[in-house]
């Protein structure tokens, strides 16, 4: 009985071993959860969205896997991002931190804003006013104006459509020099134009096509934070049913 009793808590034991290295692989070559903490990338992700990140989307770095492991250096399957993507990237100044932005500069592009409409190669991108939009769980409520933005299009590619908020046009960032990203790097912004730290501060700056973690899929979870975690009553309540499983643009 002894022997039996011992290879079963063995079997146990592989079993979960192997669990935990099939969830690494997934999580290293597939899909990542990622959730969003701060209101930068409203109105296209609330605080409290829970998303899924394709790590394959770009190839694979170091970034790739847990803790990035300084095994190698680039990328293995490379490719680079569109513009428009919603890209997770590791910030440069830590190599660690995990940030989420739209990709909005490609090597060689300049990148500019002015009075607060964004400027790529020199030509000013469309935008349309939509109206007001009352932002909420980010800080106090405020309402601030929306605009569906419509990058230019790349060869092959139709042009990316989203939305953003902007509080005014004289806000910090609203007026930059004009970047021009390096080959090897990318530029990237937060939808929520004045309330985003992102690559027109040096804090971000551009980010190394190394640094990418992978492009946002989809939505599989949101709650907006009206009930906390023990308040059981509270959560269909606090869930936002509508962006469950709902696409990434």
């Amino acid at each position: 009985m002894a022997k039996q009793k011992s290879g079963g808590w063995l079997e146990s034991i592989k079993t979960i071993v192997y669990a935990g290295l099939i969830a690494i692989g997934i999580r290293t070559v597939a899909f990542e959860p990622f959730n969003i903490p701060s209101g930068s990338m409203i109105p296209s992700l609330l605080v409290g969205d829970y998303l899924f990140v394709s790590k394959y989307s770009y190839g694979y770095s170091r970034h790739s896997m847990p803790f990035s492991p300084n095994l190698f250096s680039g990328r293995i399957f490379g490719s680079l991002p569109q513009r428009g993507d919603v890209a997770v990237f590791k910030l440069p100044r830590d190599n660690s931190t995990d940030y989420i932005k739209r990709i909005i500069g490609l090597p060689g592009d300049r990148v500019q804003v002015r009075s607060g409409v964004l400027h790529l190669n020199g030509q000013p991108v469309r935008r349309e006013f939509l109206g007001n939009f009352t932002v909420e769980g980010d800080g106090p409520r405020m309402v601030v104006r929306q605009f569906r933005e419509i990058l230019p299009p790349q060869p092959g590619v139709t042009p990316h459509i989203h939305n953003i908020l902007e509080m005014s046009d004289d806000q910090p960032f609203d007026n930059t020099i004009e970047f021009v990203v390096p080959q090897g790097h990318v530029f990237a912004m937060g939808d929520n134009r004045d309330n985003s730290l992102d690559s027109r501060s040096s804090a971000v700056g551009f980010i190394p096509v190394e640094n990418l973690v992978g492009r946002a899929e989809f939505i599989f979870f949101s709650v907006d934070g009206s009930a906390r975690w023990w308040e059981f009553w509270g959560w269909p309540t606090a869930i936002r049913w509508s962006r469950l499983f709902s696409g990434v643009r």
